[in-house]
Order: structure tokens, then sequence, then C-alpha cells
């Protein structure tokens, strides 16, 4: 396929999916409840940890636990008193359990308190201008455990570049926090921009992008991930990662409803 071909391709289902309608089956739904830019970052930011798996469980289970927050995630992060976490011992879904979410309370409290917003932990240790977003992966991962106690089965449920991980559900949480689509992105972080964004990839993106000759690397890992984002910067260099909703509409949405 050539080249014009193939853009003309991505061009037209990034236009039949990225629509308002691709929300409800989707965990960005989970963030489209709120209003405040806090508890979209919030809420947005467990429903992308908690992706992996059927898209109903990933949706419902997100959702109850927006519910024993009370339905204000930033207000129940920042104000929790010990008696209210009891409620959270129960909570699982898949891998990550109530250890996990007690420590994900506890660091991101100490967070909004040193930040204000989560994009200011990505931007941590370099400027909006000359953002990279390998680093700013990086510093979340170390910033986000820069506790003095965390668990080590925890580790496993934040991505970093130095593991070689695509990191493909905090690309996906960036795309929402950054991208400014008026449909199904939110657009409230003003300091990345959608340039910077790197393309979420998982098996199902990775299969149908080797499919199109768009990725040549065999593993789904970050190195990948940067391949896959510097061929569709070709297509468009200010928002490469509009074509996240062409590729995976053509793979995961196409064959079932999973990540």
């Amino acid at each position: 396929m050539k080249s014009n071909e193939l853009k003309d391709l991505l061009d037209d289902a990034v236009k039949i999916h990225n629509q308002k309608k691709f929300i409800k089956a989707d965990p960005i739904s989970v963030p489209h409840h709120f209003s405040k830019k806090e508890d979209i970052e919030i809420a947005g930011f467990f429903a992308a940890t908690f992706a992996w798996g059927n898209r109903t469980t990933i949706i419902n289970k997100a959702n109850e636990l927006m519910q024993l927050m009370d339905e204000a995630p930033h207000d129940f992060i920042l104000h929790h008193q010990q008696k209210d976490l009891k409620r959270m011992e129960h909570f699982v879904h898949r891998t990550f359990n109530s250890t996990d979410l007690l420590f994900f309370i506890q660091s991101l409290k100490r967070l909004y308190h040193k930040y204000s917003t989560l994009e200011n932990v990505f931007l941590k240790n370099q400027s909006a201008k000359n953002f990279k977003m390998e680093l700013a992966l990086r510093n979340f991962y170390l910033e986000f455990f820069n506790e003095e106690f965390v668990p080590q089965r925890t580790r496993k449920h934040i991505a970093t570049p130095d593991r070689n991980s695509s990191c493909k559900r905090l690309c996906m949480y960036l795309r929402w926090m950054v991208r400014d689509d008026k449909k199904v992105d939110f657009g409230i972080w003003k300091k990345i921009k959608p340039a910077d964004l790197i393309c979420p990839l998982d098996v199902h993106v990775g299969n149908i992008a080797r499919e199109l000759k768009l990725l040549h690397r065999s593993k789904n890992d970050w190195q990948s991930a940067i391949e896959l984002t510097t061929t569709l910067r070709k297509f468009d260099s200010n928002d490469p990662v509009k074509y996240d909703f062409a590729l995976f509409s053509m793979g995961v949405l196409s064959k079932k409803n999973s990540f």
C-alpha cells in the first residue's frame, strides 16, 4: 500500500472512531463522569491502570472504585481518614489488590500536596519546551514510588521505559489528558503537547501496525512504541497519536472487547 493510500485509510478510521460514541464502551468513560480537573486526572489514572483484560470489567471496577471514593476522588485522596480506608480492604481487579490500592492512595495524596496536578509530576526535571516523554515516564515512576516503604508487588502496576516496557497504559492516559479533540480526549493538560505523545502499543495495535508496515520490530516494547510513533508522525507531526483510534479499532474492536 502506498504511503498516501495508507494515510487515507488511517485518517478515515480516525474520523469514524474519534467520536463521542466511542466513549461509552471505553475506560475513558470513567473520567468522563467528572468535570473537576483533578477528579478527571485521578479517575483517568485508575481507569488506565486497570486497563487490561475485558473492557466492561475494567469500566465496572473503575466505577466501583469511584463509588468507594464517594464520587469525589480528589477530595477523598486529600482528606480521607484512616477509617475511610477500611472500605478499600476487599477491592481487587485482576492482580491489582487492596495493598496496591492503599499504596496508590498514599502516593497520590503526597503527589497532589507537592505538585497540585499530575501533569507537573511528568514535567519534573524538564521544561515544557524541551519535553522528552522517556524522561517524563521515568521521572513519574521514580516519584510515584518515592515513599519510605513500597510494596514490591505494587511496582508492576506502573511501567517505565527503564524496563523497556511499551508503557501502553501510561501512554494511553497521557493521550486522554493531553489531546484536545473536543470529542473523546480531555485536553486538560496544556504544558505537554500532543506532538510529544507516544502511541499506546499493545499486542493488538502491534499486530495491526506490522500488517500495515508501520512497525517492523517484533517485540511490543519501548523501542517499538518509539518506532511506531515516529512513523505516525510522518502522517501528522502535530498529533500522531490520533492514529491510536485507527489502530485500536482495526485491532481490538474488530476482534474482541478487550485490551
